[in-house]
């Protein structure tokens, strides 16, 4: 249904047809505000990855939050259909769990980028695997699970808004307060140390902060791809290396991209609605591979 702005307005205030209202209020809005804060959740995510592991292609896949999210998910929809209702809860849990044992595998007197980039595919590779079988086994299950994999917020309204924001809030409102470290994590583990930071503390502490923010928005929109991967690529290609001012900017832009491209998703291809994940790796790759010959974010 098409609603004009004046309509918007009036429907906001209390104003407004009935039927405007129950859209506006019950679809809309909520879907809006889920979409921002997914969008600032993965970015901000992204962003710290990339800064702690001083890697540019880490987001929030690499701690493990796609694959722990994803079996979690799984399981709650295919072998446990009864606790559907739960499964924000289930996503969010993966998510965390899979972070901490990636860390933990990763740890060996230090845990250096490398290990825990090295750990994480391992462990993607691993939980990716028992997802997919799962699923085989499966299959007359698997049509409620296509749509949280290709990461959607169709169907998103108030309750799982309640469920994420408050980890979202809180996970949002540390950000700032990782940029110094983050800097200084970005020069190196032996400079970070000669300038007084705990450094295994730090990683552990901002890799734990991105996975808060990855699980928080994984719960509820699902396996979005590309956002905390390029996000973070296109504010600092505006801006530069500067956590203090990235980190910010960010989160505006993920929360602007996500909350387009699933508008776009869902009015472009009417009748159907296409997955905002879906549309995402569709411009986002073709976007990201244009800027790696341009740029060369990778040398």
């Amino acid at each position: 249904m098409s609603i004009s702005p004046a309509e918007i307005w009036h429907t906001l205030f209390g104003a407004g047809d009935t039927a405007h209202e129950s859209i506006i209020w019950n679809l809309r809005l909520p879907r809006v505000l889920i979409g921002l804060l997914v969008g600032a959740c993965l970015a901000a995510s992204g962003a710290l990855l990339q800064g702690v592991m001083r890697n540019p292609l880490a987001d929030p896949g690499i701690v493990g939050v796609s694959a722990g999210g994803g079996v979690a998910a799984v399981i709650a929809l295919v072998l446990f259909p009864q606790f559907a209702y739960l499964l924000p809860g289930f996503a969010f849990a993966g998510a965390l769990v899979s972070s901490l044992i990636i860390y933990l595998l990763a740890w060996d007197r230090s845990s250096s980028p490398v290990k825990i980039v090295l750990a994480g595919i391992a462990v993607n590779a691993l939980l990716g695997g028992v997802m997919n079988g799962i699923m085989v086994l499966n299959s007359d299950r698997i049509q409620s699970v296509i749509p949280w994999l290709s990461g959607s917020l169709s169907g998103r309204s108030w309750p799982h808004l309640q469920f994420m924001l408050p980890y979202a809030a809180v996970g949002l409102l540390l950000v700032p307060f990782a940029a110094k470290t983050t800097n200084l994590l970005m020069l190196g583990d032996q400079s970070a140390s000669s300038l007084g930071q705990h450094v295994e503390r730090q990683r552990f502490l901002i890799v734990a902060l991105a996975s808060l923010l990855a699980g928080a928005a994984v719960s509820v929109a699902g396996l979005v791809g590309f956002v905390g991967l390029i996000v973070p690529h296109a504010v600092r290609l505006l801006i530069g290396e500067d956590y203090r001012f990235l980190l910010p900017y960010s989160v505006v832009g993920g929360a602007a991209i996500m909350v387009i491209a699933d508008t776009a998703a869902r009015s472009w291809f009417d009748p159907l609605e296409l997955p905002a994940g879906i549309l995402l790796a569709c411009i986002g790759a073709p976007f990201f591979l244009m800027l790696l010959k341009k740029r060369r974010l990778i040398r």
